[in-house]
């Protein structure tokens, strides 16, 4: 069993930028993040692989970057836009490969993101 921690949501104008933070229990293969907006289904944002490989949504592609230090990992969100609104959600899981897929095996319980217009 693993437990993730999320931080670092909060409430922005368009442009802004905001750091999401995902402590996991134990070290882990593959860390992601993925949101869900209201009304939306879940979409994956980006991965990160132990051995630092990643892979990114083309919705956030040059605005968000994924960084990890051991079992912790960074979503760096810049350059937001209303439309980046969403609960995002901290998951790892053991696998390969490390992608943007919906059967992690584990979540955490996910830190709202607000973008203002």
């Amino acid at each position: 069993q693993v437990q993730l921690v999320e931080s670092g949501g909060g409430s922005v104008q368009a442009g802004g930028s905001l750091r999401l933070s995902c402590q996991a229990s134990g070290l882990v293969y593959c860390m992601g993040w993925f949101r869900q907006a209201p009304g939306k289904e879940r979409e994956g944002v980006a991965t990160i692989a132990t051995d630092g490989r990643t892979t990114y949504a083309d919705s956030v592609k040059g605005r968000f970057t994924i960084s990890r230090s051991g079992a912790k990992s960074v979503l760096q969100a810049n350059s937001l836009k209303p439309e980046d609104t969403a609960m995002y959600y901290c998951a790892v899981d053991r696998r390969w490969p490390c992608e943007i897929r919906g059967d992690f095996g584990y979540w955490g319980q996910g830190t709202q993101v607000t973008v203002s217009s």
